[in-house]
Parts: structure tokens; C-alpha cells; sequence
């Protein structure tokens, strides 16, 4: 049994924007000799996701628009009061309740089989990190594992 674990770096340019990692996830994991087994796709952060759909622009518009409908970015937020707010405070905090509560609803990971040394995907599946919060680089880490 192998296990390989790979981190990708993934900026984002806004927010909600929905960036297909498909075509890197590919490279990594025929670069990793596994023929048979599973990748587990992992964003380490409360505020960008991982999740596998279409990569159709107009329903990539759709999706945004049922996030702001969720947990719109204009809402009221406890998280957002920085003058009751004591706990997780970072230098250059900015308000993103609307964020994590989006995030509630996607997730922070995807597991995708690996058959004959190929991501199993669906024809329609794409695998995207998210992003929830506002632009920035993001760290998504792939645990490959398997024969």
C-alpha cells in the first residue's frame, strides 16, 4: 500500500469563485503510481471549500447566487462584531461570517476513487476548491492512497 500526500498552492481572484483543480489533481495522481485506491482532496481553510460539480459557467453563476441566497455577504454576523469579537482575532481580521456559514454547507473535502491509475470522475465532474472569503492563495492537500 502507498501513500503519498502532495500539497497544491491555488490563488483565487474573488469571491464566491469557483477554480477547477481537476487537470492538477490528474498530474498528481499519475504521477504517483498508484493504479488503484483513492485520492482524499483537502482545503485547509474555514473559508474555502472542496467540492465536485460541472464546470458549466451559467451554472457556476447559479451556484454563486445560491451561496449569497444561503448566507448572503451583506447579512448580520456575531463573527463579523469585532468590538465583542475576542476569540481567533489575526492581524488585518476582515468580516466574513458569511463565509464560514457558506462553508457549512460545502465542505471542506472530497474523496475520488483511483481505478486503473485514473481519477474516477464522472463525464460532467470537475473537482473545485471554492473560495468563500476573498483572494488569496489557498493550500488544498492530497492524500493519494493505494496499490
Amino acid at each position: 500500500m502507498k501513500t503519498r500526500t502532495i500539497k497544491l498552492c491555488v490563488q483565487s481572484t474573488e469571491a464566491p469563485e469557483f477554480i477547477d483543480i481537476t487537470d492538477q489533481l490528474h498530474r498528481c495522481v499519475e504521477g504517483s503510481g498508484v493504479q488503484n485506491g483513492f485520492v482524499v482532496v483537502f482545503s485547509k481553510h474555514t473559508t474555502a471549500a472542496i467540492k465536485i460539480n460541472e464546470n458549466e459557467p451559467l451554472l457556476l453563476k447559479d451556484m454563486a447566487r445560491f451561496l449569497e441566497r444561503i448566507a448572503s455577504r451583506n447579512g448580520y454576523y456575531q463573527h463579523n462584531d469585532f468590538s465583542v469579537r475576542t476569540v481567533n482575532m489575526t492581524e488585518g481580521e476582515c468580516p466574513n461570517g458569511h463565509a464560514h456559514c457558506q462553508h457549512l454547507m460545502l465542505g471542506a473535502s472530497e474523496t475520488i476513487p483511483i481505478v486503473e491509475g485514473l481519477l474516477h470522475l464522472g463525464r460532467w465532474q470537475k473537482v473545485f476548491l471554492v473560495e468563500l472569503d476573498r483572494p488569496r492563495e489557498r493550500e488544498v492537500i492530497l492524500q493519494i492512497v493505494g496499490e
